[in-house]
């Protein structure tokens, strides 16, 4: 077991954390699934290896095998420092260290072609382990907002946004804010062409795949 003082931890956890939190976030889940289907994930939909667009590609059940992977590996990635070192404020910096070099992974993934998907479900697994409780507001807002709006992008970036106003309110260490923020903004961005459509009122809002028969 590591055991940090109460200091900034040093360089070494903080590297290692960050380089197993990209490989760990470019795991190719979404497009390895759709591939033992043979399909192509980016050639079909929004082109992106996320849950919500193997989903609509492919259905219920492969999108939420999907979206269980992406989640734990966002949770492997954030959570381990948890388990290994005693001095808990360094350890949740550490994870949230790694949490944001797994979502850089799952958007660009080096096994992908730095193609992937768009961080929603990988930085809740993240935030799960580091910040529970506000996770789990984020996660009601984007329930509520999706079956008031039918817009999945909609609803993850409301999410989003909810994880540093959370952080705030609960006092969470700054660090957490900060990576809360980050991730605020990194989901927007990746949301930016969703929320162009989403004015212009060209959105599509979810709908029901017919499940293939077995």
């Amino acid at each position: 077991m590591l055991s940090l003082p109460p200091s900034c931890p040093p360089p070494g956890p903080l590297l290692a954390a960050a380089l197993a939190g990209y490989f760990l976030g470019s795991l190719p889940f979404g497009y390895l699934v759709a591939r033992a289907k043979g399909v192509n994930i980016f050639e079909q939909g929004s082109k992106s290896s996320g849950a919500t667009n193997v989903r609509r590609v492919l259905g219920k059940r492969a999108g939420n095998l999907v979206f269980v992977l992406d989640v734990c590996k966002g949770m492997a990635a954030g959570g381990w420092p948890l388990l290994l070192i005693h001095a808990w404020p360094q350890a949740k910096l550490i994870g949230a260290v790694g949490l944001l070099l797994a979502l850089v992974g799952h958007s660009f993934s080096c096994f992908t072609h730095f193609k992937g998907g768009k961080g929603v479900a990988t930085g809740a697994g993240g935030f799960l382990v580091l910040m529970p409780l506000v996770t789990l507001i984020a996660a009601a807002i984007w329930v509520l907002t999706f079956f008031a709006s039918r817009y999945v992008s909609l609803a993850s970036i409301f999410s989003a946004v909810a994880i540093p106003v959370g952080a705030c309110f609960f006092h969470e260490p700054r660090f957490l804010v900060a990576m809360g923020v980050a991730v605020m903004v990194f989901v927007i961005l990746r949301h930016r062409a969703n929320l162009v459509r989403l004015f212009q009122g060209t959105e599509n809002k979810w709908t029901k795949r017919p499940e293939a028969a077995p």
